[in-house]
């Protein structure tokens, strides 16, 4: 078989071109999942900073909240009564929990920031290296 393959100038011309597209589909293949798997790492780390940030901002908030335990009757009636205080007043935030909204805001901004200086760090870095390979 390879004697024939050998033989024709056509064939031989034909072979090495489909080996020349095998391979550059190849190439393409690598450099498809090498950019997958970056798009797959960069989610992963703003899903887990955005998990980490709304978890110490939700601890943050429940830290400021008191629980109450009421009886069904005590709650019922206590119900109706808030109902009509907040038709008269609106409540006005504390100042603790207004104190707290800014700190909470502020970390989130914060740890976004680091996240983000993290990510492009990231990014640079992997450009430099498939840039060298």
């Amino acid at each position: 078989m390879e004697l024939l393959e050998t033989q024709d100038p056509e064939r031989r011309r034909l072979i090495e071109t489909s080996d020349r597209h095998k391979q550059e589909l190849e190439k393409e293949i690598n450099t498809m999942s090498d950019k997958t798997e970056k798009v797959v790492k960069n989610a992963l780390i703003i899903g887990g900073v955005l998990a980490v940030t709304y978890l110490l901002v939700s601890q943050l908030s429940l830290g400021k909240k008191k629980k109450k335990v009421k009886t069904r009757a005590a709650s019922i009636s206590q119900d109706v009564e808030e109902d009509d205080e907040e038709n008269e007043q609106p409540e006005t935030p504390s100042l603790f929990s207004q104190i707290g909204a800014k700190v909470a805001d502020t970390a989130t901004v914060v740890l976004l920031d680091l996240a983000k200086e993290a990510l492009a760090e990231y990014l640079k870095n992997r450009t430099q290296k498939d840039g060298n390979s």
